[in-house]
């Protein structure tokens, strides 16, 4: 996986098409429900700090003192 939204959006779409396997059960389909927990999770997290870059960049543009600079920690 690469670093960019659209791969985000690949790789959770990948793990959907493997919990819709009808063909995985038992042990193998329980492990797969954790990745998927665990996906899910690192997925929001991606979310909330693209959304977070993505306001503080909004932020700037309308209403920031061009002369000022931003945080360094909001820095796209």
């Amino acid at each position: 996986m690469k670093n960019t939204l659209g791969d985000l959006n690949n790789h959770l779409f990948a793990q959907l098409e493997r919990l819709s396997d009808e063909d995985i059960k038992g042990e193998e389909l329980k492990e797969e429900i954790e990745r998927a927990k665990a996906v899910t999770s690192i997925s929001s997290s991606i979310i909330q700090n693209a959304n977070l870059v993505f306001q503080s960049k909004k932020f700037m543009n309308d209403l920031w003192d061009a002369d000022t600079d931003l945080p360094k920690m909001l820095e796209g």
